[in-house]
């Protein structure tokens, strides 16, 4: 089994030397300057189009919580946030496809993960820049990336639900996530210590302001002072490895949300696994099992499933297998630290898998249609092995 700390450090796009220990920590890739730094490659990464034809626009927010100290900066001030939204768009007029990062962040996360420079600019997803939204009232999906990572990690997720009718708002939570530009040019870059002198008490304040931050966005979203409606009774939240530990957490302390989806994340930093939830949760997993997940299975309330996904590494649930092929990502880490980040499975095979299931949920209990998806195993889904379920 995994060690308890390695499902929180394997996150988003970052932590790529902290990975996987089984006995040995694992040497760190060599540093870019002692060696020649391949090619990056030549032509677009194409992210997997929405399984339906719909088109999805995306805008970014800049938001700002003047209720709210950020615990991180430097100097104090308010927390500031960037939050990304996809959508039905009702329109798709003159709007260019919308870039995958801007090129300062793509510039910071490069520094950190061994991609050849230039991969993540090459990416690039379907949906449509500043398109006009549909008119809604839309259930809403908040999106929370791992430690590291950055609020595009799981575009094509987003962008498939998107297409299927939901609003879905990923926040780049600041000082937590590699790299977030705002506006006016400021790149604030990740300022968490790996290896803090109290682990769990630095735990629990991260996620304690992922949680604001989850709750904030929430608020602005639903105040109406925005222009997209929100059907406020159907209010869902998930989120990668440590944006997973953060969306349980969001779940217990918050009524509004109906729902909460965990992608292989250990469920650090909160109460959760010692008291359970008392509403749907799903948590897909790469690995067999996870001291936290073992207690929340025994303390949990409600509907839940938790399912593994054979063949995936801890980042398979992300955009980044895509990129590692083209980004030669392999030629820069040891084999065993490749494989837990990706896997056996296919770029493609995985992003299908995982957006089958979290719409499925999705669908299931915030728009109360019938998912058998989510009964029993799938001869269409070999790769989903059900660990446990209840309800």
């Amino acid at each position: 089994m995994i060690r308890r700390r390695s499902l929180l450090t394997l996150a988003g796009l970052g932590g790529a030397a902290a990975l996987l220990p089984a006995g040995p920590a694992l040497a760190a890739p060599a540093a870019p300057a002692a060696q020649a730094a391949p090619a990056a490659p030549a032509r677009a990464i194409d992210l997997p189009a929405p399984t339906v034809g719909r088109p999805v626009g995306t805008t970014s927010l800049h938001l700002v919580d003047h209720g709210r100290l950020d615990p991180f900066a430097p100097v104090p001030g308010p927390r500031e946030l960037m939050v990304q939204l996809w959508y039905p768009a009702r329109g798709t007029a003159g709007r260019p496809r919308a870039p995958y990062i801007t090129p300062r962040v793509a510039a910071a996360i490069e520094r950190i993960l061994p991609l050849d420079p230039g991969t993540l600019a090459l990416l690039r997803p379907t949906a449509l820049a500043d398109a006009p939204a549909h008119p809604g009232p839309l259930p809403l999906l908040l999106l929370g990336h791992g430690r590291g990572g950055t609020r595009s990690n799981c575009t094509a997720l987003a962008e498939e639900l998107a297409a299927h009718g939901y609003l879905v708002a990923a926040v780049d939570h600041t000082y937590d996530a590699a790299a977030v530009e705002f506006p006016d040019g400021r790149l604030v870059l990740g300022a968490l210590p790996e290896n803090p002198p109290d682990r769990d008490a630095a735990e629990r304040k991260e996620i304690a302001a992922r949680v604001g931050d989850l709750r904030f966005v929430t608020d602005e979203l639903t105040g109406g002072r925005l222009p997209f409606r929100v059907d406020e009774e159907r209010i869902g939240v998930l989120g990668h490895s440590m944006g997973g530990a953060a969306a349980a957490e969001a779940l217990r302390q918050d009524p509004r949300l109906r729902i909460g989806l965990d992608l292989d994340g250990g469920l650090f930093g909160s109460p959760v696994p010692d008291l359970g939830l008392d509403r749907p949760f799903l948590l897909l997993t790469s690995i067999d099992d996870h001291d936290t997940w073992q207690r929340w299975r025994e303390h949990h309330h409600a509907w839940g499933r938790q399912l593994r996904t054979l063949g995936a590494g801890h980042l398979s649930f992300t955009d980044l297998p895509h990129a590692a092929a083209p980004g030669h990502l392999a030629d820069h880490l040891p084999a065993e630290t490749y494989a837990g980040l990706l896997g056996t499975l296919a770029p493609t095979r995985a992003t299908a898998l995982t957006r089958s299931y979290v719409r499925a949920f999705a669908d299931r209990f915030l728009r109360d249609r019938p998912t058998p998806l989510l009964d029993g195993p799938s001869p269409r889904h070999p790769e989903i092995e059900f660990r446990w379920s209840r309800g």
